[in-house]
């Protein structure tokens, strides 16, 4: 059911300074920060050959990675996504055998511009997924 590793995202205290280091210290193609405030984010891709890092950062009272930055403060690791040829047939096939969907199960489009969709960690080996359809 899953596609290709589309991205892994990762949270940052400081975006600028995340960015700095991906571009210059590792010689990234990063992007210009994006803001999603119905996702309570800013966004940074960093676009390698094979796959993409996102690096994200709280945006607005309500982020939902606010209080992850709060227990990590260093930033780290926050979730991988997946893509999907059709994510309501897999959010269907994966609710059917347990699985939980974040929110209100209905996806929501995401900083590609494509819907996306976020499982329960403690369903996949304690990973935040996200899936998105491409």
């Amino acid at each position: 059911m899953i596609g290709k590793l589309n991205h892994v995202a990762i949270v940052v205290p400081d975006l600028a300074a995340a960015s700095k280091v991906y571009r210059d210290t590792l010689g990234g193609d990063v992007s210009e920060p994006h803001t999603l405030p119905e996702h309570g984010v800013t966004t940074v891709f960093v676009n390698l050959p094979n796959t993409k890092i996102e690096l994200l950062h709280p945006y607005g009272d309500g982020s939902p990675i606010a209080k992850f930055l709060e227990n990590n403060p260093s930033g780290g690791m926050h979730h991988v996504c997946y893509e999907v040829d059709d994510i309501l047939a897999a959010r269907d096939k994966l609710k059917s055998e347990g699985a939980r969907v974040l929110g209100d199960g209905n996806p929501k489009i995401g900083a590609h511009g494509k819907p996306v969709l976020f499982l329960h960690p403690k369903d996949f080996c304690g990973t935040l997924v996200e899936l998105e359809q491409v």
